[in-house]
């Protein structure tokens, strides 16, 4: 390989040929791939850069921020305390957090927030991407505000707020933060080098993203009440923030994820093999398959595109991403280009993560291209 440092078994040759053209053909900045297959490593792949003036190369330990991948580490977290009977994912939200009953939310459920249909996707006071990291602040303000659209009707993705909801109910429950109860509780256990509220330890090897170019979306055309708006433009997108202490430092379980394809694939992969890993069940097969009850299929309200929301995770819907087989598969991606994809039925888990963010909200072309080529190598 041209540009890749790691390993792959022969069978995946194929992938790697694709993720190494990617920077062949420049489509890549710094990037790592990683795929596991009943837990095991069978690919491992880095490459590129770490800072746009392409001085610092990529290497085996370097870690980015994967945005919304992060998402399925807060996911993750919720069906641990799930599986222990600790949550209960089809009980209102206000038996673990009163607060929240007020402004009609009584009746929403735990689900309903993990599946993005509370109709709390956003904020309803103006919020900057720092407001973000003030978490008593934010979450009480989740706690009075209403919601936006009938909860449990429709989904609307909650971007940046998704930590907040499931992470108060995370801390209402262990009295820790999803990044501390991640890092005790799952990441380290596994060895995984992901993390949540980045300690300044491993500032050193972190490489920044680069911006996107602006969204490809009119702002000024959508209504002003519409949950698109109220969600996406409040705060307004702000990439560049992420490079800034008090975002890296805070607890932000929707965004401010730090981890490379490596740790993102071995902690995926508690899914991927049904909750048993490295000889310890994590999780019991049933918790797993409650991921693949829908709670909303149809068109999301903030993303404007059909969507298949299940219990933390995003399931196939091909008229969105023609390229994930409609089969037993839950995934999600970040703002830029990261994706995961866990394959139950393969007990395979794929993961991409790079620093050269391009234009879309969740996943991108990158990562659709290196899905095709591993459906390809599976053929």
């Amino acid at each position: 390989m041209k540009h890749l440092l790691g390993h792959h078994q022969l069978r995946w040759e194929p992938l790697a040929h694709a993720f190494d053209a990617l920077f062949e053909r420049g489509d890549d900045l710094g990037a790592s791939l990683a795929l596991t297959i009943e837990g095991e490593l069978v690919l491992d792949h880095w490459g590129g850069w770490r800072d746009e003036a392409q001085q610092q190369p990529w290497d085996r330990n370097t870690l980015t921020h994967v945005w919304s991948t992060t998402k399925t580490m807060t996911s993750l977290c919720a069906l641990l305390l799930a599986d222990r009977g600790e949550l209960d994912l089809d009980a209102p939200v206000v038996a673990y957090w009163p607060e929240f009953a007020a402004n009609g939310k009584s009746g929403i459920l735990v689900r309903d927030v993990l599946g993005h249909t509370s109709g709390v996707s956003g904020w309803e006071q103006p919020m900057g991407m720092g407001d973000l990291c003030d978490w008593e602040r934010s979450t009480a303000l989740l706690a009075a505000q209403s919601p936006w659209w009938t909860p449990g009707s429709a989904s609307g993705y909650h971007a940046l707020n998704y930590g907040h909801l499931v992470g108060e109910l995370i801390r209402r429950i262990t009295g820790q933060r999803t990044g501390a109860f991640l890092a005790s509780e799952l990441a380290g256990p596994l060895g995984a080098d992901f993390h949540i509220g980045l300690p300044p330890e491993h500032d050193a090897r972190v490489a920044r993203v680069v911006p996107p170019p602006p969204m490809p979306v009119d702002f000024s055309a959508i209504p002003p009440d519409s949950p698109m708006l109220r969600t996406l433009g409040n705060p307004a997108p702000d990439a560049a923030y992420s490079h800034r202490e008090d975002w890296c430092r805070a607890d932000i379980g929707a965004a401010n994820g730090h981890g490379n394809a490596r740790s993102v694939a071995r902690l995926q992969s508690i899914v991927a093999c049904e909750g048993t890993l490295a000889g310890r069940r994590w999780l019991k097969p049933q918790t797993v398959d409650r991921i693949f009850d829908v709670q909303a299929r149809g068109i999301d309200l903030v993303l404007g595109v059909p969507l298949c929301m299940g219990i933390g995770y995003g399931l196939p819907e091909p008229a969105t991403l023609p390229f994930i087989p409609e089969q037993r598969i839950c995934f999600w991606g970040g703002w830029g280009g990261s994706l995961v994809l866990v394959d139950v039925q393969r007990r395979l888990c794929l993961a991409y993560m790079m620093n050269r963010m391009a234009p879309g909200v969740v996943g991108g072309p990158n990562a659709a291209m290196l899905v095709q080529a591993l459906y390809a190598c599976c053929a």
